[in-house]
């Protein structure tokens, strides 16, 4: 893909740079696009930005700081040093070259031209629509902050920032796409973060050559991960900032994409997919326990359904205190078809749930599972036990902390109740097998995936199955290779 890289540089001539703002940026065209021209100091100066991403009271308090230049100074040979200390805002930077003032302007800032000088100021005024932080829908918690990411990358560095006041903290920027120059920021510890892990991760967004990142996070994911037709997620989304500033403790990289509500944690294993806030803000033993209900649920949502067929079909397998799991009436219809029948509806309903307007979802949902489910048994379409047993795998997959991860369960549970039900006990095995072999297989970034169950590390697998109480969880997963493995200090003697 050839990129064009013209790097034009500012010209002395203000109606040069004029024309070249209309001709390459359209501001004469396009109605978003501010333009203002004053004089200061007999010096004409122009002032681009774009009106939808700039704070209009600010810009008025600019333009009127400006032009009160006339009347308290003189000097005319020091007109661009007066009006650069007139420019008292937050962010301020100076650049030489148009295709650095369009970029700024196009994000929001406000380029300045002064007449006779080769460079552009900047200053900061974006005010990007949007809206307020708030819990996000999938991840909600009894206890805790109600506080969410936007679609802000600003706000959203804020909110990390805000639980992470670490001079080590590092958010570095970076822009993605050739024409929508998308906002990039990743987040890290300078002192705990591997070198290699976030020089690779750099590498790889600044490696990306694509005219724009309208899917933001999910375009970015698949430009940096090399396995990009597997089902399984090999990175961790959330909207929690408490959930990615513990992430970044750890040792984690953080991605923001500006215009995403979600950010991206890498690298991720498994487990880290089945770890919800809920279980620590909960005291140790409740958080465990929920844990381990979770663990239950997302191991049913994936292989309940193919055992319970493969009792069906073969009952000499169930113990002898078992024998009543097998449906008592088979029906009209095999076993195996009831069931991918009853995924396909179980998936009717979840995509309509989305499509649907909030306020009649739920009472849509309800109406449509038990009018349905029970006309469906009524005509010899399905068994009692088929619903039932559908009905808790489907729960299982909403328990599922991680969406994507839920998704690709799903896909695992048709995948081995087609392979129990053409080949018995070992299609079943088959698939199980060749199921464990795929998770052994993938890698993160280079991380195992089923780490720390394989390659098997006890002290890992400890914190998995436990929710243990924050003064003992003291170490940081050693499989993102930390610089420094202790999250807390240690006590002097």
């Amino acid at each position: 893909m050839n990129k064009t890289n013209n790097k034009s540089p500012i010209s002395a001539k203000l109606r040069d740079n004029e024309a070249y703002m209309k001709e390459r940026v359209g501001v004469d065209a396009s109605f978003d696009l501010g333009f203002r021209e004053i004089s200061v100091l007999k010096r004409n100066v122009q002032l681009y930005y774009s009106n939808g991403l700039v704070h209009s009271s600010v810009v008025q308090v600019l333009i009127k700081e400006l032009v009160e230049i006339n009347d308290f100074e003189s000097n005319t040979k020091k007109t661009p040093e007066i009006v650069k200390n007139r420019l008292v805002h937050h962010q301020f930077e100076q650049v030489e070259t148009m295709d650095e003032a369009v970029d700024q302007m196009l994000s929001g800032l406000i380029s300045i031209f002064v007449d006779g000088m080769k460079y552009a100021f900047i200053v900061d005024v974006r005010n990007y629509p949007g809206r307020a932080p708030q819990e996000p829908d999938t991840e909600r918690v009894i206890r805790g902050s109600r506080d969410g990411y936007t679609e802000n990358i600003i706000e959203n560095a804020g909110l990390t920032r805000r639980r992470i006041r670490d001079p080590r903290l590092r958010l570095e920027m970076v822009r993605v796409g050739e024409r929508s120059k998308t906002d990039v920021c990743v987040s890290y510890l300078q002192d705990v973060a591997d070198d290699g892990l976030v020089r690779n991760i750099k590498e790889k967004i600044k490696g990306i050559e694509v005219d724009g990142m309208t899917m933001a996070d999910k375009a970015l994911e698949e430009f940096i991960m090399e396995r990009k037709t597997s089902p399984f997620p090999l990175v961790r989304y959330t909207e929690r900032p408490d959930v990615a500033a513990n992430h970044i403790f750890e040792g984690h990289v953080q991605i923001i994409v500006d215009t995403s509500p979600s950010t991206i944690i890498l690298p991720t294993t498994f487990f880290d997919h089945l770890q919800h806030a809920e279980e620590f803000r909960q005291a140790p033993v409740i958080g465990t326990v929920v844990r381990m209900v979770r663990f239950l649920a997302v191991f049913a949502s994936m292989y309940l359904l193919p055992l319970w067929l493969l009792f069906s079909l073969e009952p000499t397998l169930l113990p002898q205190g078992l024998t009543f799991i097998g449906p008592t009436d088979v029906g009209n219809v095999p076993i195996a078809i009831q069931i991918i029948l009853g995924l396909i509806g179980m998936e009717f309903l979840r995509l309509a749930a989305i499509h649907t307007p909030t306020a009649i979802a739920t009472s849509m949902g309800l109406i449509a599972a038990v009018l349905i489910g029970q006309i469906a048994i009524d005509v010899g379409l399905f068994t009692p036990e088929v619903i039932l047993y559908v009905s808790i795998s489907a729960v299982g997959s909403y328990v599922t902390p991680s969406y994507e991860l839920s998704i690709a369960n799903q896909i695992v549970n048709v995948i081995l109740v087609i392979l129990t039900g053409l080949f018995g006990l070992i299609g079943f095995m088959i698939g199980f097998v060749i199921h464990l072999l795929i998770l052994v297989r993938l890698r993160s970034l280079k991380t195992p995936y089923l780490w720390p169950f394989i390659p098997f590390n006890a002290e890992g697998m400890l914190y998995v199955l436990f929710r243990l109480p924050v003064p003992y969880s003291n170490k940081r997963p050693s499989i993102v290779h930390p610089k420094n493995n202790y999250r807390q200090p240690l006590k002097k003697s």
